[in-house]
């Protein structure tokens, strides 16, 4: 979307001391720490469901994800707001209510107010984001803006690594308070730099959308909610089906505000473009399935394989291996054998390494295992970029910053999804698997260990051991199923004429 400065010819001011080195790397940290704490909170559900919160299945699942909604949903108002309030300043707001977010979740003496502060966080995320990128793309020359913007993509997911093992470093404390309570000192020194280091752009008469902001939000947790409240409130409570139904008259009022105002958040007439339709489907589907697996696997490794938090952490570092080694040659494979046919590979890996992963147990060897993250991996590898230059291209160059927006509402809005489902999944499967003596109708594994004797604490790791391959299967086949409706419209795409450009 174009956009126009109100002081025509401004120039940035830079900041003085800064470098182009330092910094690329303040914004690629800034990066790291917001995205980063999407995957690392997966690895303190163990320790969350244990604690003195005492939180139901339902609950822990909403510890994951309220972050994540609000990140998804508000990081197009995000940079929507740096462009009119200016990117600096927005950015460095950012990292300070993002540290307030984390203040609190550490601080938390329930889970309503952890909850409180994991949506002050994912506010603050929302807003660090797209203006890391914006603030870089204007300090950098054109000639290395390129270079630039594929560096900070891959921060995006070095940033789940460095989630999964600082996370599982300072879990080895003993408290999951400690991985909240870490993220505010980040914070605020990165906030320091940034102040220092990054230059003051010119701001531009972007017009916001605070209602379209609001729809969007309100619409995604009553879906999460009508999802997530299933297995304990049961599937026709009232909670659950008011849920869906608010869900359902939330989006359709959006859609109607959006196509009314003059500057929408997100135009639903984009998606008339049979290809920014396909591409965001497929990113989507490819982060439900990996945050699906990240959700299970903290717990199965845990549980299932008596991993310690650490090794947990490293436990997954086998998926990034394919995206460090060949993440840089996708482009040429796709040029070489098409965007649908990489596309299909992508989600043939995908779909069958979480397949695979689903087929194995707690006897299986971890080598086996970490073969099947490695299979995993190839496939996001290869979809990523696919997906995300389908998007980019399906879009004219004056829309630039939506198709950006797009790609990041996508992503967060699959991995929260993926989440709650397999949240969903796993509790419905596990309960159902108990041994009948568990007369305290536990939800989660903490409380079914707690209250089990001895003698049936391996029947509790079995089922729930069993439950995690049995939700990982049915993600696996969820999303190879999204991966063939892709692949499908792709092909289709490619043999009709492109519909003209909605206005």
């Amino acid at each position: 979307m174009s956009t126009t400065a109100t002081s025509s010819g401004a120039r940035e001011a830079a900041a003085p001391g800064s470098s182009p080195r330092g910094l690329l790397a303040a914004m690629c940290a800034c990066v790291v720490l917001v995205v980063g704490m999407v995957a690392a909170v997966n690895l303190a559900v163990p320790m969350l469901a244990a604690s003195g919160l005492h939180p139901s299945a339902s609950a822990l699942v909403w510890i994951v994800d309220l972050y994540v909604v609000f990140f998804a949903c508000l990081v197009i108002p995000g940079g929507a707001a740096g462009d009119r309030f200016g990117r600096k300043g927005v950015l460095l707001v950012g990292l300070v209510v993002f540290a307030l977010g984390a203040a609190v979740s550490a601080l938390a003496p329930d889970v309503a107010v952890a909850l409180a502060g994991r949506a002050v966080s994912g506010v603050g995320a929302a807003a660090v984001l797209p203006n890391t990128l914006a603030v870089l793309l204007h300090a950098v020359p054109p000639q290395r803006r390129p270079a630039t913007i594929a560096t900070w993509a891959s921060m995006t997911g070095i940033g789940g690594v460095v989630g999964n093992v600082g996370g599982g470093a300072l879990l080895m404390s003993g408290s999951w308070r400690w991985l909240f309570a870490a993220a505010v000192p980040l914070a605020l020194l990165l906030a320091a730099v940034v102040h220092r280091t990054a230059p003051v752009s010119a701001r531009h008469d972007r017009r916001l959308d605070p209602a379209g902001a609001l729809l969007l939000v309100l619409a995604c947790l009553a879906l999460l909610l009508g999802i997530v409240q299933g297995p304990e409130a049961g599937w026709g409570s009232a909670v659950v089906v008011a849920g869906f139904a608010c869900a359902a008259v939330l989006f359709t009022v959006w859609v109607v505000v959006e196509l009314r105002v003059a500057h929408p958040l997100l135009d639903p007439r984009l998606f008339r473009l049979p290809g920014l339709r396909s591409a965001s489907l497929g990113m989507t589907a490819v982060f439900f399935g990996m945050f699906a697996l990240f959700y299970v696997n903290a717990s199965f490794l845990q549980y299932g394989k008596g991993f310690s938090v650490l090794e947990t952490g490293f436990g997954i570092v086998p998926l990034t291996v394919p995206i460090i080694l060949l993440g840089g040659r996708v482009g040429r494979f796709a040029r070489r054998f098409g965007t649908g046919a990489t596309t299909a590979l992508a989600f043939a890996f995908v779909g069958g390494g979480l397949f695979g992963l689903s087929t194995g147990g707690s006897s299986t060897p971890y080598a086996v295992y970490a073969l099947w993250l490695v299979v995993t991996g190839v496939g996001v590898t290869l979809a990523l970029p696919t997906l995300s230059g389908a998007i980019a291209t399906a879009l004219p160059p004056s829309q630039a910053g939506v198709g950006a927006g797009l790609q990041a509402t996508t992503r967060e809005f699959g991995s929260a999804l993926g989440v709650a489902v397999i949240g969903t999944l796993l509790t419905s499967r596990f309960t159902s698997l108990l041994p009948p003596s568990s007369s305290s109708h536990p939800h989660t594994v903490a409380q079914a260990l707690a209250t089990t004797p001895p003698a049936q604490v391996p029947e509790v790791v079995s089922a729930f051991t069993t439950a995690a391959t049995t939700s990982l299967r049915t993600i696996a086949l969820t999303v190879l199923a999204l991966g063939a409706l892709v692949t499908l419209e792709s092909a289709l795409t490619t043999h009709h004429p492109r519909r003209k450009q909605p206005r």
